[in-house]
């Protein structure tokens, strides 16, 4: 009889445990859960100002290419008139 007792009680201490264990387990599961979910935030706050840069960006290169353009072109028309002045029978 006294053996079954023990054998109760050191069950029911085991159990004891096993669920403290089964509760860090659950606790620890919902840090993990809350910092991931913290992580996919910061990403997504991250790939938006990324994006809103890249855009930026390409609007300025777009602009750049239009104003070496404009420059490229009277630069070729000023050459051109030199020419004709130059090469004109005077």
């Amino acid at each position: 009889m006294d053996t079954e007792v023990s054998l109760i009680t050191d069950l029911q201490a085991r159990i004891r445990e096993l669920e403290d264990k089964v509760e860090a387990l659950r606790l620890s599961r919902r840090v993990l859960m809350n910092l991931l979910d913290l992580l996919e935030r910061e990403k997504s706050e991250q790939l938006s100002k990324l994006a809103l840069q890249n855009e930026k960006l390409l609007r300025n290169n777009t602009r750049y290419a239009r104003k070496l353009m404009h420059y490229t072109t009277r630069i070729t028309e000023l050459e051109r008139q030199v020419q004709n002045n130059f090469h004109r029978p005077t």
